[in-house]
């Protein structure tokens, strides 16, 4: 194992990479499985299991090593440009999810009504299908239901989500200034901030199938959409939140300097594009 002092950190072979993709293809493998009929559900937990048992070992040894001092300011700047790829990779994903609402929106529906250079497909195909939004289809095969409003719940969550923001951005500025007591109170409030908004999602979710009739299958292309955008979000947030904990629990345990804290501040940024992709959500998916 390569130490700090040396100049090029060459990091030690490690199984964690296999395991984790074997815990990935089983989950998936699961999930697209029970999603077309199957019962798979025990594959798809078995795969989230490797997958945590996975993530909890590998970063618990990495953790360790860099409290030990094995990494050096090369390694830091490998982990900096490595979150900033994965970030971006994050960007992309949700850019794919907001361009088939675009699609959806914007192209397939006013194609479908009747405008544009060819209105074949609305005169003879779905004659009377009138091009608004939200919609379910021409064939609105599921049956009435009603949209999520802008103005209640996700409102809130909108608010909770950009002080949680506020919040984590004050707890990093107590950790440059070495205010231990300041950090630990501002990073708590996050991580409280992201449960309660994890908290009144799931609520929403309830509330949109128990009243509304909101559902995957009855809602069309509008409910494809929001459960799609809404419910990788909430996982992301999940993620988010759990790897808050983390920290909070590493900066309890005094963990992390003014200069030094390259973990904090990657799951800042995380936080921090998760509140950005929120806001690109409650416009374009609850607002307009």
């Amino acid at each position: 194992m390569a130490h700090a002092q040396d100049k090029y950190y060459v990091p030690h072979g490690t199984r964690w990479p296999l395991i984790g993709s074997v815990g990935l293809f089983t989950l998936f493998v699961g999930v697209s499985t029970l999603l077309n009929g199957g019962s798979t559900a025990p594959v798809a937990l078995l795969g989230a299991g490797i997958l945590i048992l996975m993530m909890f070992l590998w970063f618990g040894e990495v953790i360790a090593e860099s409290e030990a001092g094995t990494y050096n300011s090369q390694v830091d700047q490998s982990f900096r440009m490595g979150m900033m790829w994965f970030i971006l990779s994050e960007v992309m994903f949700f850019a794919c999810f907001f361009g088939a609402l675009f699609y959806a929106r914007q192209l397939s529906l006013p194609w479908l009504g009747g405008e544009g250079s060819d209105p074949v497909t609305n005169l003879y195909l779905w004659p009377g299908f009138e091009n608004t939004w939200p919609s379910s289809g021409p064939a609105k095969l599921g049956g009435d239901y009603q949209i999520m409003g802008a103005w209640g719940i996700p409102a809130l969550n909108t608010a909770i989500l950009l002080t949680s923001g506020v919040t984590i951005t004050i707890a990093h500025h107590a950790l440059k200034a070495n205010q231990r007591g300041m950090l630990n109170l501002f990073l708590a409030l996050t991580v409280i901030l992201g449960f309660i908004f994890l908290g009144f999602q799931a609520y929403e979710y309830s509330h949109a199938y128990s009243e509304l009739n909101l559902k995957l299958n009855t809602a069309g292309i509008y409910g494809s959409t929001f459960f799609m955008l809404t419910g990788f979000h909430g996982l992301h947030v999940t993620i988010g939140a759990i790897m808050l904990t983390v920290i909070l629990f590493r900066c309890l345990k005094g963990h992390f300097t003014p200069d030094r804290h390259f973990a904090f501040e990657g799951v800042a940024w995380y936080w921090h594009f998760v509140d950005v992709v929120w806001l690109g959500l409650f416009i374009f998916v609850y607002w307009l």
